[in-house]
């Protein structure tokens, strides 16, 4: 995809614009805030716009040299080089183009609840959420438990974390689904593959002024945590359900000894559940461009097979199988995944705007 000569005139203008105004000492507070926000997402944009002109212009040239019998050979060389480079940085640059999800610099929170498959199904809970902090501090990330149920037999029934760092979301947005292992489970002494299953959603963590919420509008009850505690659990009402009641969303914290603890992490998740929401609902308005993207997001979809006896993970929204199940587990082998995610979407996208 060819961007206009007329298109990169305007970012080499918007960027001299900002970088004039950063430097001239006058932003105070919010218009410094969002002027720096700006500069930071438009310089890599910037800098690839001035290497695509810079290879046209050097291409205009070397065509030039063409009529010098003298310089020809040595221009046809160059130009050859430069013409096939040149596509690739275009592609680049159309990327970098795309309309940004807004949610993308943000950080998330991670919900994994076991599915289908009962105990086998905690344990592979348990091994998607080991994977997903290993993924996390390979990428600089760091890893909160906000809540969690775990299993008698390990694992987890449901863990909710919350993940910070740069570009979360843009990278892990394409995890949320149901995730299915095939595997023998310990408990199975007759050697059978079993079948269970993980469902995963990733939500963007709003800031508190994406997400205004009355507090007219939540019920909020107090009561005894239940599990492990000790005499604690029997003697202190801190677990925390606050209700929204006008979406009737429901969130149940106990895990924090402090009943104000609770409470902060309960409001937490639900602004984050808010937020989906409402990105749900505004989606769902712009169904076509929904289409383009390489999943919906959808908790019910099955994206991803882990098959041990083969050794393979499967990705069935792209149709790319991995024999390296070992290591996509381990956490860095997530990463070719994640990158093929991310090369889909950007495809597809870029083929919708060409339509």
């Amino acid at each position: 995809m060819q961007i206009p000569a007329e298109r990169l005139d305007q970012i080499a203008n918007r960027f001299a614009e900002l970088e004039a105004r950063m430097a001239s000492g006058t932003l105070e507070g919010d218009a410094f805030v969002q002027a720096s926000r700006d500069y930071a997402e438009l310089e890599p944009v910037a800098k690839i716009a001035s290497e695509v002109r810079a290879m046209r212009e050097e291409i205009a040239g070397l065509e030039e040299m063409l009529a010098d019998p003298e310089m020809k050979a040595m221009a046809e060389e160059e130009l050859t080089s430069i013409k096939e480079a040149l596509p690739e940085k275009e592609r680049a640059l159309a990327v970098a183009l795309l309309p940004r999800d807004a949610a993308d610099s943000k950080p998330a929170m991670l919900e994994i609840r076991a599915g289908t498959g009962g105990d086998e199904a905690a344990l592979f809970a348990g091994d998607l959420y080991r994977m997903y902090e290993r993924f996390a501090a390979d990428c600089g990330w760091k890893v909160e438990p906000v809540s969690m149920n775990a299993s008698e037999v390990g694992g987890f029934k449901e863990i909710v974390a919350n993940v910070t760092g740069q570009g979360v979301f843009a990278k892990m947005k394409f995890e949320s689904g149901v995730h299915r292992v095939q595997r023998v489970p310990v408990t199975e002494s007759g050697g059978r593959i079993h079948t269970s299953a993980a469902t995963v959603a990733v939500l963007p963590e709003p800031d508190e002024v994406d997400v205004q919420i009355d507090q007219g509008d939540l019920k909020i009850d107090t009561y005894r945590a239940s599990g492990a505690g000790g005499q604690h659990v029997n003697t202190t009402d801190s677990a925390v359900r606050i209700t929204h009641l006008p979406t009737g969303l429901v969130v149940m914290q106990q895990d924090e000894r402090s009943q104000i603890k609770n409470r902060a992490k309960a409001m937490q998740v639900l602004r984050a559940r808010l937020y989906e929401k409402m990105r749900d609902e505004a989606q769902g308005a712009e169904a076509e461009a929904r289409k383009a993207m390489v999943g919906s997001g959808d908790r019910s979809e099955r994206i991803r097979t882990y098959n041990f006896p083969q050794g393979r993970v499967t990705d069935h929204r792209i149709g790319l199988t991995l024999h390296k199940l070992e290591e996509v587990l381990a956490g860095p082998g997530l990463t070719e995944l994640v990158d093929a995610l991310i090369a889909e979407d950007e495809g597809k996208r870029l083929a919708a705007l060409s339509e």
